[in-house]
């Protein structure tokens, strides 16, 4: 009988055992899944605006893509994509030693997806898209999670558990596009928490999230130090902080002194003094706009301050007459800057659709920018 209830006690107690051991064999398993190659997106890219003539001064030059989920599968994949799109702008003597090339804001955001299971590029959604890279490091998002002080802290643990590849390979992506076709490069912008440049190689730390740009030269070395989004939208003081004013400065680059800022802080006024303090030459916005015919939708508005007294109020411009009156195109001027230009991306990242029209601005002058097009775009200024 005493044999029979040890028996008994010990079969209980091997059923919750053999369950636990299953359950982590299977997360094991899991979480050394690959992702499975998929083609590589429309690489065909346009020239849909080239203005004035080559003076030898250099050229600005937006490269505005259509991105998909596809395209970040790994950084080799964005690589080839944009690479693509630069080769495109060397036929057609678009690219010389003083060339400064601009990608739009977050490009670099959404390498948080690469290495990343096929569940996660074949998603519908980009909700459903995070719940996978959850599930496919559970353990790396919980500690994330716990570390995270965000008011929507699980996006912001999503970005801090990958940060550290994220951030290599946003240097790695544009730093060896810069130097392969020698040109000087706004990256765009990425998320990552308080990274900071050690060695002349970006690094994350354990801090909150921001919104940070980073320029490199010809020979694909970091120009200046990440610069933090001043004025973040609504959406992404959520998970994100703001930078400070004083941060904005200027970089010397081989076409002048260069100015860039991220988005909606082109629509502050108070954004632009610091740039003509620092004697900019030339000013650049990677920008982001989301939401399918945004661009001609009614504007909201922005929180926090707005550029001036007399500001429209939200309803009575759209969206493209706010950027062209109120951002780059109306305010230039105030930056000392003689030549400027706005990069939109384009495409659509799972349910997130992404509009805007890259625009050129130059004071005094009524913004040119460029058309609808099912293909990633061009737009060149020669200085």
């Amino acid at each position: 009988m005493f044999n029979r209830l040890v028996h008994r006690s010990l079969r209980r107690l091997a059923l919750p055992g053999l369950i636990g051991a299953s359950l982590i064999a299977f997360l094991f398993a899991w979480t050394q899944i690959r992702p499975v190659e998929l083609f590589l997106s429309d690489l065909r890219a346009e020239v849909a605006l080239n203005v004035g003539n080559d003076a030898g001064r250099g050229n600005l030059l937006g490269i505005e893509p259509r991105l998909y989920p596809g395209d970040y599968q790994s950084a080799g994949r964005l690589y080839l994509k944009l690479q693509g799109h630069l080769r495109e702008a060397r036929e057609q003597g678009l690219l010389n030693a003083k060339t400064i090339v601009v990608f739009p804001e977050h490009i670099g955001t959404w390498l948080v997806a690469a290495n990343a299971k096929p569940h996660v590029y074949s998603a519908d959604t980009l909700l459903e898209a995070t719940h996978w890279l959850i599930a496919s490091r559970p353990f790396d998002y919980l500690s994330a999670l716990l570390s995270s002080e965000a008011r929507e802290d699980y996006k912001a643990a999503v970005f801090k558990m990958h940060a550290d590849y994220m951030a290599e390979n946003y240097q790695q992506v544009f730093g060896s596009l810069a130097s392969e076709f020698g040109v000087t490069i706004v990256a765009g912008s990425i998320l990552l928490p308080t990274p900071s440049l050690v060695d002349g190689q970006l690094l994350p730390g354990t801090g909150p999230l921001y919104n940070v740009s980073l320029t490199f030269d010809r020979d694909g070395r970091p120009l200046g130090l990440p610069q933090r989004k001043v004025f973040p939208i609504k959406s992404e003081l959520a998970f994100t902080e703001p930078g400070q004013t004083s941060q904005l400065g200027v970089l010397q680059s081989p076409a002048g002194r260069l100015g860039v800022l991220l988005g909606a802080d082109s629509l502050q006024e108070s954004s632009y003094a610091p740039l003509a303090l620092a004697s900019s030459q030339l000013l650049v916005v990677p920008a982001f706009l989301r939401g399918a015919g945004q661009w001609q939708a009614l504007w909201e508005g922005l929180d926090g301050s707005l550029p001036g007294d007399d500001m429209p109020e939200p309803g009575e411009l759209t969206e493209e007459q706010a950027w062209h009156q109120l951002a780059l195109g109306g305010q230039i001027g105030k930056s000392g800057a003689i030549a400027g230009m706005t990069v939109f991306s384009r495409g659509k990242l799972w349910d997130l659709d992404t509009d805007g029209r890259s625009f050129i601005a130059l004071p005094g002058q009524t913004p040119q920018g460029i058309h609808d097009s099912d293909v990633a775009q061009l737009l060149n200024l020669w200085l």
